[in-house]
């Protein structure tokens, strides 16, 4: 199943209902299952992203909607980033001429 890394921002919404983040995360996690995907480590960040979020999903199409899903509440804007796991990556490698 692919691998996603999700950096997000909050926005003013979100920002004024910070409180409400660990409900929203929740819902979140549930979404995901409920599209066949399994949501990962969700982290905090000081930077440019105010998180980071490790997701998986069957393909980009229900990655897609899961994100529009999501992002259509309003309180976080998103980029989104395909992860391809080092020993997969090992093995494509290995394929080069």
């Amino acid at each position: 199943m692919p691998t996603y890394i999700i950096l997000g921002k909050f926005t003013q919404k979100g920002i004024e209902n910070i409180k409400d983040h660990p409900k929203r995360l929740a819902n979140s996690r549930k979404l995901a299952e409920s599209l066949g995907g399994k949501s990962g480590d969700f982290y905090f960040t000081l930077g440019q992203y105010d998180f980071v979020s490790i997701v998986e999903a069957p393909n980009n199409e229900t990655a897609l909607q899961g994100l529009l899903t999501i992002g259509g509440v309003g309180s976080v804007r998103t980029e989104t980033l395909v992860a391809i796991h080092s020993d997969k990556a090992a093995e494509i490698i290995k394929k080069l001429p």
